[in-house]
């Protein structure tokens, strides 16, 4: 074994090594002198340790941020200069040997922080995000990082516990696959050998995961690798892992029972936090009527109130323009919320743009309403009180217009994250709900057809398959969602296994037998071949792994992620590639229109 390489981690020393000779491995976080003596601290993943330097030339050979190795004899700290924020505090390393390793050029923003008793390693006032994405190697230095990637690792490790013991097998899956015309744009890939053919990288395997429970693999499971070409946002990227499960002869109820206890352990064996089941449920339309969303967060209350009815006793011109376009007016309650009349009024203009319609507020004070609308609703206090629950104090919003009932779900949210500040994604605190019965379709206004709200093969209720054809958008669907404080960390379904349902479903979305065939003929194939009753459902590992870190940001739980415009800054792509390889796939690139 080389001199140089480690006999310990830089986590690892404790009381328990004082005497004996190690040697340590890893990047130098600081540098401080002291009487004639220097203070190293010295860091890898597993933590930090303080290297005292007495042999000042050695010392003055080395940078932060370089890779060196260090031996000498572990000393107890002086009792005074014990540090309690980091596990090797009451330590440190008397250094007799220095090897440096490799040098480093000065770093373009600090990687790490210095520890004090006020500050933790954890609390380093980070570079700006474009910065730290295009030196991602650097940035992934950060023990905040070190620790949240450890407990994506343990989340996956758990899920593949509790599947292998519930007698699942983890099956893989195409990446190059057919493009199919439903859900969000694909990534295409062109073939070499069939020049002007395309394959389609995965959105996810939901048809090879059927076609698996046709061959009979009843209990199915991959933590998949997806790819969807769609708009980015905080919590969503372009190439995203989910927990893919699909099993046999088996209905609703069977997956809920199968994710919650998964759920149950993931909580527990990652944070010992015990998570009640049975999950609570909800149906869609209860869930956008209180909540004005279909991922309602229940961490805090300001639910929804229909008051059109009351609304339309006042002459205020908003409330009564909405309800003569057929629109809603919706309330809801911000209890004891102290704001500027100067913030509300700058939020008036934020929500209307979300509600897409008018907004307004009041605050109920003893004597009655004032500020705001006041005057409008004074005429209906009494019964606006009883219905909003309003006390002296509270801040009272109203929105009107035909989409009422959406925009106050965006403005909830707002108000709770934003302004009032009810949530603190780093506190344990998780609220799962199931929700259920969603409509089987949507009216896709542009093309003026139906389109499926969640996948074609999503299966409806047997007791509305009567409304197929005459009535669709009364058709519910055997379909749900698992949401986590305001997230969907997970959505599935029933899926039909009937070939005439899927026909007749394929016949709703306005695909011809024809069109039907060539896009999903081995699909309509498969399930004339003895398909069982399946069903499943996917969980986003992103989005679980982030709020799980305590995070609201999708890009610190994954290793190398991209920017908001999708973009690696890091390695440069996408980027251009050789006009000879664009040959050889028969693609020509064209400047775009304008």
């Amino acid at each position: 074994m080389s001199s140089w390489q480690r006999t310990h981690t830089c986590g690892e020393l404790r009381p328990a090594h004082v005497g004996q000779t190690v040697v340590l491995n890893g990047w130098v976080n600081t540098l401080r002198g002291h009487k004639g003596q220097v203070f190293v601290d010295l860091r890898d993943r597993y933590g930090l340790t303080q290297c005292v330097f007495e042999n000042l030339a050695d010392a003055d050979q080395i940078q932060r941020e370089w890779v060196v190795a260090v031996k000498g004899e572990v000393r107890e700290r002086l009792p005074d200069k014990h540090n309690d924020k980091i596990p090797t505090g009451d330590i440190e390393l008397f250094v007799t040997e220095l090897t440096i390793l490799n040098r480093c050029p000065t770093p373009p923003f600090e990687v790490q922080s210095i520890p004090t008793k006020e500050k933790t390693l954890a609390d380093a006032e980070l570079a700006d995000e474009e910065l730290r994405l295009q030196y991602r190697f650097l940035d992934l230095r950060r023990p905040t990082l070190h620790r949240t990637l450890a407990l994506r690792h343990r989340l996956n490790k758990v899920i593949r516990d509790y599947l292998d013991a519930q007698g699942f097998l983890e099956l893989e899956t195409p990446l190059l696959g057919r493009s199919s015309p439903e859900g969000a744009r694909d990534y295409l890939v062109p073939s070499r050998v069939f020049n002007g053919s395309f394959y389609a990288l995965p959105q996810s395997p939901q048809l090879y995961k059927q076609l698996l429970m046709v061959a009979g693999y009843d209990k199915y499971f991959q933590i998949a690798r997806c790819l969807r070409d769609e708009d980015l946002r905080a919590d969503r990227q372009p190439e995203f892992t989910q927990l893919d499960v699909e099993m046999s002869f088996v209905e609703q109820e069977d997956v809920f029972r199968l994710m919650e206890g998964l759920v149950a352990d993931i909580f527990q064996r990652c944070h010992g936090v015990t998570i009640p089941t049975p999950i609570q449920r909800m149906t869609y339309a209860e869930a956008m009527r209180r909540f004005g969303s279909d991922k309602p967060d229940l961490r805090y209350g300001m639910e929804l109130v229909d008051i059109t009815d009351l609304a339309a006793k006042t002459e205020f011109v908003d409330f009564r323009q909405a309800i003569e376009q057929g629109g809603k007016v919706v309330a809801l309650n911000a209890k004891a919320a102290t704001l500027t009349r100067k913030v509300l009024d700058g939020l008036v203009a934020t929500f209307r743009e979300r509600i897409k319609g008018g907004c307004a507020y009041t605050r109920l004070e003893a004597a009655g309403f004032a500020t705001g609308v006041a005057k409008f609703v004074e005429p209906i206090r009494a019964e606006l009180v009883e219905r909003l629950g309003a006390e002296p104090n509270d801040l009272l919003w109203f929105g009107s217009g035909t989409e009422a009932v959406e925009g106050m779900g965006g403005v909830r949210t707002h108000l709770a994250s934003e302004v009032l500040k009810l949530v603190d994604p780093a506190k344990r605190d998780f609220r799962f709900l199931w929700v259920v019965d969603f409509p089987s379709f949507i009216w896709d206004d542009e093309e003026k057809r139906w389109a499926a709200n969640h996948h074609p093969f999503t299966a409806p209720r047997d007791e509305d398959l009567h409304l197929l054809e005459t009535d669709p958008g009364k058709v519910l669907a055997k379909a749900y969602d698992l949401v986590l404080n305001g997230y969907e960390v997970g959505g599935g379904s029933i899926r039909i296994h009937s070939p005439e349902v899927q026909s007749r479903l394929f016949a709703v979305l306005g695909m011809s037998p024809e069109q039907a065939r060539e896009r999903f003929g081995f699909l309509l194939d498969a399930l004339q071949y003895g398909a069982p009753p399946h069903g499943g459902i996917a969980l986003g590992l992103d989005r679980f792994a982030m709020l799980l870190s305590g995070t609201t940001n999708i890009r610190d739980v994954i290793a190398f992620p991209k920017n908001q415009r999708g973009r690696d800054l890091m390695t440069g792509a996408p980027g251009a590639v050789d006009e000879r390889q664009l040959r050889e796939l028969g693609v020509e690139v064209k400047a775009p229109p304008g």
